[in-house]
């Protein structure tokens, strides 16, 4: 059971998020603007995500967080592709539907690397290391930069940047800094602690099932709840399909020159999914969420070639 829950995680979960997604639909009983089960679920996903960092970074070497040039680069792109299009949103008069085509690709940009990056760098040959530094850097970046662009470029009627400003960074940042924190205190002063939860060897795997299970749930309602136009939908979709493979290309380029190019490519292409979903679904319009949760698909279907290509090339070798 659990090798098929594996295998088969991604459609797994989805399928599982839609179901949530039904049996909340079902609970007339519960406030229907905004039932009891979606207030638990705003509170579950942070602690799910912190949780996945938390158990990530436990991992984490002090000595082997050295930036190298290739990770400068890659947290370029991500500003400034971010700041963009952030700034089309908030300087051109787009229509709704194209703030939402735009919202969504925003938040894939500027989305941090996902924390299961650095298992299929390994198992692809990269530099697991240098993918983990860019891995902190790249939450760094965003703990600052959402708060900071994304009240922006969603304003809410009678709340004013700084309020939003201080809302989102009192969420985003502790919730995507802390948790390399509190390891590397664990890691110092309680070392038995810490042993024993890199001893949880596939928990993160677990936990980002469940997560992937809410936030597909959300995605759903998004999608269920919205008078959007399917052209809208499939637009969001083709977003997360481009981001995708734009930052997978751009990221293996840019590594390339440095001997890294796997873990280039994975540090900028494989993004934490949940998060941005969550991210979308909390602070932009739901409906932006759709393109992230799109890219959960392409960024897994090109992992899973990736890999098979690997196997391939090895047995070819042996």
């Amino acid at each position: 059971m659990l090798t098929f829950l594996k295998n088969w995680t991604l459609p797994v979960a989805m399928l599982s998020g839609a179901l949530i997604y039904w049996i909340g639909s079902l609970c007339s009983f519960l406030d229907p603007a905004k039932p009891a089960m979606y207030r638990i679920i705003d509170i579950v996903t942070p602690a799910l995500i912190f949780s996945q960092l938390l158990l990530t970074f436990c991992k984490v070497n002090p000595r082997d967080l050295l930036p190298t040039g290739w990770h400068w680069w890659l947290l370029g792109f991500q500003l400034i592709s971010c700041l963009f299009v952030s700034a089309l949103l908030i300087f051109l008069p787009l229509d709704e539907t194209y703030r939402e085509l735009f919202e969504g690709a925003m938040v894939c940009l500027i989305c941090p690397t996902a924390t299961a990056a650095a298992v299929i760098t390994g198992k692809l040959g990269g530099n697991v290391a240098a993918l983990t530094t860019y891995t902190l850097l790249s939450n760094i970046l965003a703990a600052i930069a959402v708060p900071l662009i994304f009240p922006l470029v969603e304003i809410h009627a009678g709340i004013s940047f700084w309020i939003a400003f201080l809302k989102i960074l009192g969420k985003v940042f502790p919730l995507l800094l802390f948790p390399f924190i509190l390891a590397f205190l664990l890691r110092w002063f309680v070392p038995r602690f810490h042993a024993w939860l890199l001893s949880l060897h596939d928990m993160a795997f677990y936990l980002w099932g469940f997560s992937l299970a809410i936030v597909s749930g959300q995605t759903v309602r998004s999608l269920a709840t919205s008078d959007a136009p399917l052209s809208v939908e499939v637009g969001l979709a083709a977003i997360g399909l481009l981001a995708c493979a734009v930052q997978f290309f751009i990221g293996k380029k840019i590594g390339t020159p440095y001997g890294d190019r796997i873990s280039a490519g994975q540090a900028l292409g494989q993004k934490n999914t949940v998060l941005a979903i969550w991210m979308a679904y909390t602070y932009l319009n739901p409906l932006a969420s759709v393109a992230p949760g799109s890219y959960v698909l392409w960024q897994n279907l090109f992992n899973s070639w990736q890999l098979w290509k690997k196997r391939k090339k090895d047995a070819g070798n042996g």
